[in-house]
């Protein structure tokens, strides 16, 4: 077996859960190899000793790919490895850590939940058929294949999921939702994610989704939500202000949540203020935020829940969803009477949220006075920095793009290496668009203007749409034209 001359540095690398939790928890404590990627049928084995073949060997058995050593140093090997295994006491796989992990429901369970917290998915499925299941995983937006199981092994993962989430296990024939915390890590460092699961009725069982919440220490601050200097800017003016409505608009799965507590923690990271709000669900716990859950019993109902909230003395109010009339006519009476007040709203662009809340129903008036800035959000694919190839930009990608004059301009392509795991992405960044409403805006606003109308106006002050964030994104190498152009389509 060959070992050539390979050195990286693996706190950078994204590992693949789908080999490194092929090999025996011994085999890999033990003898200090890691298995991380596969590229061009080849498993790539991270090892203090790249002249320890029989090792290798091993990882190749149960791999069933030729193993490549790659030289990493051994402090960065002995935290990767305590992050995938854990530290033996906590291992995943059977009880005695002997064997990788098999059908057993247990182990089963607890190796797609510590693939998931490795490759950093938002999502499983488990989605059965008639042959097999088939476990998926959501990594930065797409769906990855991750293995499937016998058609056997299905009910008794069902259960166990179920018993995890506090759900009814003998209820199959009806939805159900439920939620637990998973713990993972060494026994001296143990980190928690939360799982929100749901399930549903299919024709060959129960499908199962399970959302893993990211943990506090993990949640983006407004500097690195991707906003250029301008957008950046706008925020943070409005969150400054002592009153106004600020929506932030985009499909499910766009990041406008997690723009929304980013938000918050700069607010309360500049004053002392009594924060509440209104949720279904909780997605992620803020310490000193008030935050109230709707509760499926409809004991607290998001509308109680909204009449309720002015008199608890709040200074910034945030509603999850505005999904109504009586949602909307709430939170702009909050904003009339000296509030600040966030909330989403579904809508294609920032313009449009305007002719949105005149459809549901609120006054043009109204709307003028109160609200105050609009953020359409994407979420596109950040290119690997390690391994992106530089391509010439084609004169059919640069009209699609809007920028017709920069034909030829060097943009880049994902590759994939063994920093990605091969995919040629690493996380995600944000497309924004910020519409400030100032108060020639406001007036245009209340006298009832078109869309076409605002949205001439916001250009003439430098606004930029989600196209153009993303076609300056595309020249800084930050992502790929493909991304930008799946993700937002021009008005």
């Amino acid at each position: 077996m060959s070992t050539p001359d390979l050195s990286i540095d693996l706190d950078l690398v994204r590992i693949d859960p789908a080999w490194a939790l092929r090999i025996p928890l011994t085999l890999a404590l033990r003898r200090r190899v890691l298995p991380f990627a596969s590229l061009h049928g080849k498993v790539y084995v991270a090892c203090a000793n790249p002249a320890d073949l029989a090792s290798l060997e091993a990882v190749a058995r149960f791999t069933n790919q030729p193993a490549v050593p790659v030289r990493v140093d051994a402090d960065s090997l002995q935290r990767a490895l305590t992050r995938v295994y854990g530290d033996g006491r906590r291992a995943v796989g059977s009880p005695t850590g002997t064997e990788p992990p098999g059908d057993d429901a247990v182990a089963l369970a607890e190796e797609l939940l510590r693939a998931a917290v490795m490759r950093q998915a938002s999502d499983i499925h488990i989605d059965p058929s008639r042959e097999d299941v088939r476990i998926r995983l959501r990594v930065d937006g797409v769906l990855e294949e991750y293995r499937r199981l016998p058609a056997s092994a299905h009910a008794a993962l069902c259960s166990r999921v179920k018993v995890m989430s506090g759900m009814d296990i003998a209820e199959r024939r009806a939805p159900q939702d439920g939620a637990f915390t998973y713990q993972f890590g060494a026994v001296e460092k143990i980190h928690a994610v939360d799982v929100r699961v749901a399930s549903l009725p299919t024709k060959y069982g129960e499908r199962m989704t399970l959302r893993l919440l990211a943990s506090q220490d993990q949640m983006l601050t407004l500097e690195r939500l991707g906003m250029n200097a301008a957008d950046l800017a706008a925020v943070e003016h409005m969150i400054a202000q002592p009153h106004g409505l600020v929506l932030l608009t985009g499909p499910t799965g766009g990041g406008k949540t997690t723009t929304l507590y980013a938000a918050i923690r700069r607010l309360l990271a500049s004053a002392p203020l009594n924060i509440i709000t209104v949720e279904d669900p909780v997605e992620y716990e803020i310490p000193g935020v008030a935050q109230v859950e709707v509760d499926s019993a409809d004991k607290v109902s998001f509308e109680k829940a909204l009449r309720s909230l002015l008199r608890h003395d709040p200074d910034v109010l945030v509603i999850g969803e505005v999904r109504d009339l009586d949602s909307l006519d709430v939170a702009v009476k909050a904003s009339l009477t000296g509030h600040l007040v966030f909330s989403t709203l579904h809508t294609n662009n920032a313009a449009s949220v305007v002719t949105r809340l005149i459809d549901m129903g609120m006054a043009p008036h109204l709307i003028g006075a109160t609200l105050r800035l609009c953020v359409a959000q994407r979420l596109v694919r950040r290119l690997c920095q390690h391994c992106r190839r530089p391509e010439p930009l084609e004169l059919a990608q640069a009209q699609a793009l809007g920028i017709p004059e920069q034909a030829g301009q060097s943009v880049y392509e994902a590759e994939g290496c063994l920093y990605c795991a091969g995919r040629g992405y690493s996380g995600r960044m944000g497309l924004f668009e910020c519409a400030a409403i100032d108060n020639h805006l406001a007036g245009l606003i209340a006298r009832g203007a078109t869309e076409p109308e605002l949205l001439a106006d916001l250009r003439r002050q430098g606004f930029h749409s989600l196209l153009q964030d993303g076609a300056a994104k595309v020249l800084a190498g930050q992502t790929t034209v493909r991304e930008v152009l799946n993700a937002v389509t021009e008005y």
